[in-house]
């Protein structure tokens, strides 16, 4: 919402007088003085007027978890523990999960109230990275390198997956990066060379790594920047 709009609607001003307001100094958003008027200010933004408050903001929370198998990516499940559950934050009820993990996947997950900033972790034209380590029923041939950064076409979606980085760490054992976050995308991914997933873990998304003394089940709050 812009600046003027927000002191219009809450301190029952005209548009044009918030402008003055705003123009003349009077305005300031999370303690600094802003002076243009189509400043865009969302609900986490604190904004007073001449040092009477308009408007408080609310708590941005950005959460990262390490999800434990057998926990579903969900806010209520009747039969599950969900990731919501393992939060404890009265504020958790406000939270939504930024990419989802099936409930035999473990690793990386976060969770947040801010739209804004989940929107640009997923979205697709974002291509953000999301790496994964992969065990699997049987040996990994070396051709599946080239195999996987071709991409797979899924005839459901009618698509092609992007390219893809498979690095093989051992006979059963490779860590996987991709580009983009499909339905049941791995699993199938190694389907299509004639394996099977049997275990999978998320070590990051985009910039976000899961810390190695995080443990299954534990959380922690991510630096506001």
């Amino acid at each position: 919402m812009k600046l003027d709009r927000l002191l219009a609607k809450h301190q029952s001003m005209g548009r044009n007088e918030a402008r003055r307001r705003i123009l003349r100094g009077s305005v300031r958003v999370d303690g600094e003085v802003v002076t243009r008027h189509d400043q865009e200010v969302d609900r986490f933004s604190g904004v007073t007027l001449e040092d009477e408050i308009v408007r408080a903001p609310e708590r941005r929370l950005r959460i990262l978890l390490h999800k434990p198998v057998g926990v579903v990516s969900a806010t209520v499940d009747a039969e599950h523990t969900t990731v919501i559950d393992l939060i404890d934050d009265p504020d958790k009820h406000t939270l939504h999960i930024a990419g989802r993990l099936d409930r035999n996947t473990s690793g990386l997950v976060l969770l947040t109230n801010d739209g804004n900033w989940s929107k640009r972790l997923m979205d697709p034209a974002h291509k953000v990275d999301k790496v994964y380590l992969v065990e699997t029923r049987d040996p990994i041939p070396r051709e599946a390198v080239a195999a996987f950064a071709a991409g797979f076409y899924f005839h459901t979606e009618d698509l092609t997956t992007l390219p893809a980085e498979l690095e093989i760490l051992g006979e059963r054992q490779a860590r996987l990066t991709l580009h983009e976050g499909r339905y049941h995308q791995v699993k199938r991914m190694f389907h299509r060379i004639g394996n099977r997933v049997t275990a999978l873990h998320r070590v990051s998304v985009g910039e976000f790594r899961l810390p190695e003394d995080l443990k299954p089940g534990e959380w922690r709050f991510l630096a506001k920047e």
